[in-house]
């Protein structure tokens, strides 16, 4: 799927660039066998919510079910950012930014959360991210994909193996 996406335009967007695959622990830790993450950076004319859907329709494709929060699945498909778009606002998103892990797994925000608020944490986002938006700049944070990635531990990004 990413091969094809990285020469097509596809429903209304256009893809400008995809990281490289790779293979990461399972999120979180010990719920299940490894997965393959990766980014790509589209433009398009579509809101955040149209792109949300859009995504939520591919996952479904894939027998996706979203009955439980962080459950195992066959596919996630997550929008990390649009731009420097702050959703639904500063405060609520800094809110959800700061919320501690054993909450995480609970609470489902009401609407979409952009940027996505623990893309920081997570080198399964960060390595791949870095492939293609080094110098994207969090809207919150004021850090670049860079220095979001190079803060974070070398523990948690030696776990992110490229495939290829």
């Amino acid at each position: 799927m990413i091969s094809a996406l990285k020469r097509a335009e596809v429903e209304g967007f256009t893809i400008r660039a995809t990281s490289r695959l790779f293979r990461t622990p399972a999120f979180p830790a010990g719920s299940g066998p490894d997965f393959v993450n990766g980014c790509f950076a589209v433009e398009t004319a579509w809101s955040p919510a149209q792109i949300l859907e859009h995504l939520h329709d591919i996952e479904r494709s894939f027998d996706r079910s979203r009955k439980e929060r962080w459950a195992a699945r066959t596919l996630d498909l997550d929008l990390l950012a649009f731009g420097a778009v702050v959703l639904p606002d500063h405060d609520t998103l800094k809110s959800w930014m700061e919320l501690p892990l054993e909450l995480q797994s609970q609470a489902v925000p009401k609407g979409i959360l952009l940027p996505h608020p623990r893309l920081q944490e997570r080198a399964f986002v960060l390595v791949p991210l870095a492939d293609i938006a080094l110098d994207w700049m969090h809207p919150i944070l004021s850090k670049t994909v860079a220095e979001m990635h190079n803060a974070l531990p070398d523990y948690l990004t030696q776990d992110v193996v490229p495939l290829s």
